[in-house]
């Protein structure tokens, strides 16, 4: 039996970490093991100038822990007053990785996000033209819809009609939850990657309805049905270079979770990789645990794979901590509910 993997340093290509005293305290969490993350822009207020995103990428930069390598990878926030001009300036200097497209009021702080799509199409024809990726929180608005068929949705009328508007348009679906989801990315071709995250290879909705509610296994997109998770689960591990990991872990003090509209999000930067080491052995994948967490996503967005190594070692069950203190208040770890046998060696 395998009991220790060597592989290329991951990157995240979905990561939150807000700002200020929450900044300081998460940042920690995901330079600790990764090289690299695509850093949502949806602050309050949000990154939607090239300016804001160099302002923001200085304040993570001084944040970051002492000697640390970690690289921010900045995103505009897509909204329909977005400027050509200034975006595409960002993405010359190298500033800015991609562009970020918010369904308005679909998740946390997308209140300024895009109402009409037709709005912002000359600024997705001018990212096509440059080959600046689009990420998608994939999930309509429309309150008449079902809030477990909402990814579905937005693939069938916005997504889809996207792309065959504008094929050269490079995109990425972010935190697939559906098998919809999976088909669609992995029958696209090499114009579009999905992300899946980490809680989504674990939990399914009974976990957050069953016995009681669990706050913190609310997220957006919620978790789907087991068949969703078993889909994700196989894309993951099949080796498929359409996908690879975003972790869309998402910091919320105990005190915003834990109220009678709780924000969702699930902060899995603290384990995630002994999470990941867990399920893929339990599907007999650990050779593909290097593309997903390490070579997919970069040959995406073409950039290099990392040169240095991590290495994981699986032994007695690891302990981490359930919370990690910040300025603004406790957060609370993601829970997988199995011990966890794979760490990284230090």
């Amino acid at each position: 039996m395998t009991d220790r993997l060597t592989i290329r340093r991951p990157d995240d290509w979905h990561l939150h970490l807000r700002d200020g005293d929450m900044l300081k305290a998460v940042l920690p969490e995901t330079a600790r093991h990764f090289a690299r993350a695509i850093i949502m822009p949806n602050l309050v207020p949000p990154v939607v100038t090239g300016a804001d995103a160099a302002d923001y990428r200085d304040r993570i930069m001084w944040a970051k822990p002492k000697n640390s390598k970690f690289q921010p990878l900045m995103t505009l926030y897509l909204t329909e007053e977005t400027e050509v001009r200034d975006l595409r300036a960002a993405a010359e200097i190298r500033l800015i990785t991609a562009v970020k497209l918010y369904p308005a009021g679909a998740t946390t702080n997308s209140q300024s996000g895009v109402r009409d799509f037709r709005n912002v199409m000359r600024v997705l024809e001018n990212m096509a033209q440059i080959g600046l990726p689009l990420c998608v929180h994939g999930e309509v608005t429309d309150a008449e819809i079902d809030i477990f068929d909402r990814e579905a949705v937005f693939i069938e009328t916005v997504l889809d009609p996207i792309r065959r508007e504008i094929p050269e348009l490079r995109v990425v679906m972010e935190h697939i939850t559906t098998r919809d989801g999976v088909d669609y990315v992995a029958g696209g071709g090499d114009t579009i990657g999905g992300t899946i995250t980490t809680h989504h290879l674990v939990i399914n909705r009974n976990h957050i309805l069953a016995g009681g509610i669990k706050p913190h296994y609310y997220c957006l997109p919620v978790a789907k049905r087991e068949e969703h998770r078993l889909a994700l689960r196989a894309a993951a591990t099949g080796g498929d270079p359409s996908f690879f990991l975003g972790t869309d872990s998402a910091p919320h003090t105990d005190a915003a979770k834990l109220q009678p509209c709780g924000c969702a999000g699930c902060f899995t930067a603290t384990n995630t990789l002994s999470i990941l080491a867990h399920v893929f052995e339990e599907e007999g994948a650990l050779d593909r645990l290097e593309g997903f967490a390490s070579r997919h996503g970069p040959a995406f967005y073409k950039l290099p794979v990392n040169e240095d190594t991590i290495t994981l070692i699986k032994g007695d069950p690891v302990t981490y901590p359930t919370q990690i203190e910040t300025g603004d208040g406790p957060v609370t770890v993601f829970d997988p509910g199995f011990p966890l046998h794979w760490r990284v060696e230090e």
